[in-house]
């Protein structure tokens, strides 16, 4: 059974791990700016530590105890733990440089440098401490450096998002706000998790549950959620409707509301010539909005003229 579960949770890690990265591959490809290829960087480090420093260790110790010593056990999960620690350091600096760059402000390359050269001495300073005492456990050690520089950098991150530069931002100030909200209060659940751990299996799936879930959110907020109408989109010249829909991944029904919206049909209207319900024009239109970058109907019309000129 538990065996079950174990197999369980890491296919829905391996689903949040390549959602997170495929949801930030297309945001980059489709915006053409630098700062998404830092939030797929971001996904890239962190996952990668997932599977390295935390299902490393929890494959070792569930399939390799019966074929193998205690002792080595031990040496075995405190090398993967350790071999992740360099993939969380870049991922955390990914994440405040990416909160920089959305924000309207640059990070440059002294940043990156007494960023990284900070980090690895405290790396350092921890495999050191290790070396000198016999008797302390790699993984605690390594629990409340986690807990304590993850906290402090996304609290980081998200303070920089909270108060933007004065350069244009991507995000309107209520995104920035639940973005900035929304990662601190998933952050704490993380430590909380993992301050509740101690050898306990389920608080164990719990906390890696919440570490690969939570890390897909900014992902998946700014491709669903968020309304990137400050982007200067190409300009809709020289296509046709059947071009605009393919350009803004616009589905055959979304493509149909699209229409009577430019008919000047209200959602009631919609929904009964097109033999639909209210709800369902209306999570439509909601995901045409964002799929498009407008905030409105009249907005979505403007845009949908300009095609409408070069059809003419």
């Amino acid at each position: 059974m538990l065996r079950l579960l174990i197999y369980l949770l890491f296919i829905l890690s391996v689903a949040f791990a390549s959602a997170g990265v495929v949801l930030s591959s297309r945001l980059r490809n489709r915006y053409k700016s630098g700062f998404f290829s830092t939030l797929l960087y971001f996904q890239v480090f962190i996952f990668t530590f997932g599977f390295y420093g935390i299902w490393g260790q929890l494959v070792i110790k569930t399939f390799l105890t019966d074929y193998v010593s205690p002792e080595s056990i031990g040496r075995f999960t405190d090398i993967s733990l350790l071999m992740g620690l360099p993939f969380l350091v870049f991922a955390w600096m990914m994440l405040i440089k990416f909160a920089l760059e959305i924000s309207g402000r640059k990070s440059n390359n002294w940043f990156v440098f007494s960023f990284l050269l900070l980090n690895f001495l405290l790396i350092l300073g921890i495999g050191y401490m290790i070396s000198q005492n016999a008797g302390m456990k790699p993984v605690s050690l390594v629990k409340y450096y986690f807990i304590i520089l993850n906290l402090l950098y996304t609290i980081v991150a998200s303070i920089i998002m909270l108060f933007p530069g004065q350069n244009r931002t991507v995000l309107f100030r209520i995104e920035n706000r639940i973005a900035a909200f929304t990662m601190i209060v998933l952050m704490i659940l993380q430590a909380i998790a993992l301050l509740l751990y101690q050898s306990e299996f389920f608080i164990g799936m719990v906390f890696i549950f919440s570490f690969f879930a939570g890390n897909t959110f900014l992902p998946v907020y700014l491709s669903y959620g968020a309304v990137l109408t400050l982007f200067q989109d190409e300009p809709l010249v020289n296509i046709s409707f059947d071009d605009f829909c393919k350009k803004f991944e616009v589905s055959p029904r979304e493509s149909d509301i699209i229409r009577e919206i430019c008919f000047g049909l209200s959602n009631k209207e919609i929904s009964d010539k097109l033999f639909i319900s209210l709800q369902t024009v209306k999570d439509h239109t909601h995901r045409i909005y964002i799929k498009t970058n407008v905030r409105s109907r009249a907005q979505l019309m403007n845009k949908v003229k300009e095609v409408r000129k070069t059809e003419n």
